[in-house]
């Protein structure tokens, strides 16, 4: 027995079954309103283990010191907050940042980000959100990696690493909490909180892979989603719980629950009232509940032991798991945290400099007609409703950030070019006059450089919309500085994939990216100007029409494959086969070629590793990195299987001319599926190893898996 299992039996043994409940019991950050009182009295008697949303260090130690000081056993609290994408300094949105497909810049900042709320007091983070998010309807996207379960996957594991850092109780990392548990990401409808209807195999090969990338991390904690699956609402499911989580994937951390999703499964109609809710969840394999109002754990659990309804031994693995965690943070040695050291780690210049790179990293570059990079000395029209909103570019989750300290667009250039401003047109309400000082100042510039796209409000929980098109009427704003003539250089950022068939046709060149922190309008005028050469990448696939969603690149194979010149086939009367943006596209100022595709073998057993080896030519005039992706294609198998799969990457950087010999690693073992039995097979026969610069533009080879 570890000396940690050991501190936990000891303490375990002296507790009260109250005190247990209490352990397994989270208070919402309610227990600062004046009509809270009652919450200071629950704390002081130990029926509190841990609390949301405290993000001040004076509150931590406040609390912190009423549960080691005033609680008969002195066990301290678990203080979560949602760290998205930054606690005081604000990096890019996660699926901007995925955009980078760099893991290690998200390593990098999950830890920056952990680094400041941990030393204010902060040590389990509700964080990183890894659902794979197929449609561009669901608001949450914004908080993931993408459409692919490989590359969420790849995230999941640097965020989680980038969190909880080498050891826990350090002082300067937390317990990472992997969510939402599961297939969140498939709510039909692309509806917040909606229910979710998917062939098992469908979750096991695409919505558990990346909760298994967390696993393997280390992740310390998961959170159970809101929906039901299959049927089965998340929270209280055994099956997907234990026999899944714990039993099949090996879990051994805490389960917590969402923001009163144990509530809710009396509103599913899962559970006839609290007290069969509090039974049905910790008899699921849900440790601690997280409490918006109803306590459902505290208010029936003691009885429930008592009357033998629930095994006490159940409650005692609950239990020793949260104080397992408690033990492992260091917080029974370490429970309050230095002010001055708690001030002196938010928002430094190192922080500010990791979020510029990470931010202009995550612009990605979808249209260039010889326009871009632009000269410092031109003429610049700086335009449009998100070109001077400081706010804006902090995004949703934005944890503490402050917009005060954020960089807008028109922050950037007007020091750093000939620009100049006008304000163009709100989100949604039209201004005749704004247009024409819009277009008079285009008229007059040599270009025009406009930020265009979704406010925060519109990203996020509870933010599914049913167009994925800009809002209001900066899309007539867009035509009518077209019919200037002077070129366009328009800028969308946004939540989730946005339909732009016509803003790319207006525009002359085309960026995009999510949010992207406190450095964003430096990082756009790095890019616009020529000071950093893009390389990033879509992460989802861009549709041409809204009624293409959802649209993904990795969906199976028809007995009828799409056909622009034949009418019988599956597609869309009134909309074009293909998306208009593909999974993993992205331009640069410079351009690359792929040749010489070769397998270090043709045929192998599905247990080893081979390597792909493909020439790659920066062909320009210009420096830059490719972002090479190798996909795979399963012809001929028991199950229908996907059009193709991402199974790996790599960033590489060419000088103007250059050609290097790219190497990636497959692993066969990789390529398998779920079978029928939810078996996990890599099967005999061909297998299509393709390699290029996104999902639609590859060069192919075949392998024999024998």
């Amino acid at each position: 027995m570890t000396m940690i299992a050991q501190q936990v039996t000891e303490l375990l043994a002296k507790m009260t079954l109250r005190e247990k409940v209490g352990q397994l019991t989270q208070c919402g950050n309610s227990i600062y309103n004046d009509d809270y009182k009652i919450g200071w009295e629950l704390l002081r008697q130990g029926r509190i283990g841990s609390l949301l949303g405290i993000g001040e260090v004076e509150q931590a130690n406040e609390l912190q010191r009423v549960a080691v000081e005033e609680t008969r056993l002195g066990i301290p609290l678990l203080l979560g907050f949602d760290v998205i994408h930054g606690y005081r300094t604000t990096f890019p949105v996660p699926w901007a940042e995925a955009c980078s497909w760099e893991p290690e810049l998200a390593r990098a900042t999950a830890a920056a980000s952990t680094r400041e709320a941990a030393a204010n007091g902060v040590n389990w983070i509700y964080a990183p959100m890894i659902d794979v998010s197929r449609d561009p309807r669901w608001g949450r996207g914004v908080e993931g990696a993408g459409e692919d379960p490989y590359l969420v996957g790849r995230f999941a594991e640097a965020r989680v690493k980038g969190i909880q850092g080498e050891t826990l109780s350090d002082g300067w990392h937390a317990a990472a909490c992997a969510k939402h548990f599961v297939a969140y990401g498939a709510a039909i409808g692309g509806k917040d909180y909606n229910s979710v209807d998917l062939a098992p195999q469908t979750v096991h090969d695409v919505y558990l892979p990346p909760f298994r990338a967390a696993i393997d991390a280390g992740a310390a904690s998961v959170m159970t989603a809101f929906h039901d699956l299959n049927g089965e609402p998340c929270t209280g499911s055994h099956y997907w719980i234990t026999e899944t989580l714990r039993e099949r994937m090996g879990f051994a951390g805490v389960v917590i629950s969402d923001a009163g999703s144990t509530d809710q499964l009396k509103v599913h109609g899962y559970t006839a009232d609290d007290r069969d809710t509090a039974k049905t969840a910790l008899l699921a394999g849900l440790d601690v509940e997280m409490c918006f109002g109803i306590f459902t754990y505290q208010e029936h659990l003691e009885a429930l032991v008592r009357e033998g309804a629930v095994p006490v031994d159940t409650l005692d693995a609950a239990v020793r798991r949260v104080l397992t965690l408690k033990y492992e943070l260091g917080l029974f040695e370490h429970p309050y945290r230095d002010v001055k050291m708690a001030a002196a780690a938010l928002g430094g210049d190192g922080s500010r400099k990791l979020a510029r790179e990470a931010a202009r990293r995550s612009v990605v570059l979808l249209k260039n007609q010889d326009v871009l990079p632009l000269k410092k000395t031109q003429r610049m029209a700086v335009i449009g409703p998100l070109a001077d909103d400081r706010e804006e570019m902090l995004g949703t989750w934005s944890g503490v950030g402050r917009a005060e300290e954020a960089v807008s667009p028109w922050d950037a250039l007007k020091t750093r070019a000939n620009a100049s401003h006008a304000k163009g047109c709100q989100a949604v309400e039209p201004s005749p006059a704004l247009f024409a000082e819009a277009v008079q100042l285009a008229q007059n510039s040599e270009v025009a450089v406009v930020f265009v796209g979704e406010p925060r409000s519109m990203n996020g929980e509870g933010k599914s919309r049913t167009s994925n098109t800009l809002p209001g009427v900066q899309l007539e704003l867009l035509e009518k500085l077209k019919a200037t003539g002077t070129p366009l250089v328009v800028v969308v950022i946004g939540g989730r994939p946005l339909v732009l068939t016509r803003v790319a046709e207006l525009a002359d060149a085309l960026l995009f990216s999510g949010a992207l922190g406190v450095e964003a309008g430096q990082a756009y005028a790095d890019v616009i100007l020529g000071e950093y050469n893009s390389s990033a990448k879509l992460v989802n696939t861009f549709p041409t029409v809204v009624g293409q969603a959802p649209l993904y690149y990795n969906h199976n194979n028809t007995g009828k494959p799409p056909v622009e010149e034949f009418f019988w086939t599956s597609k869309y009367l009134d909309a074009p086969i293909k998306p208009l943006f593909p999974f993993g596209y992205g331009l640069s100022y410079s351009r690359f070629t792929y040749a010489n595709l070769a397998l270090s073998q043709t045929a192998a057993t599905g247990t080893e590793v081979i390597e792909v080896r493909v020439d790659v030519t920066n062909t320009s005039a210009v420096d830059g990195e490719e972002i090479v992706q190798l996909y795979i294609t399963d012809p001929v198998a028991s199950l229908v299987r996907p059009v193709k799969e991402l199974k790996g990457f790599a960033k590489v950087f060419l000088r103007a001319g250059e050609m290097k010999t790219v190497t990636l690693k497959l692993p066969l073992q990789s390529t398998g599926f779920h079978n029928r039995k939810l078996e996990y097979v890599v099967e005999k026969g061909k297998l299509l190893i393709s390699v290029g610069t996104n999902s639609a533009d590859t060069i192919s080879q075949a392998l024999m898996i024998v």
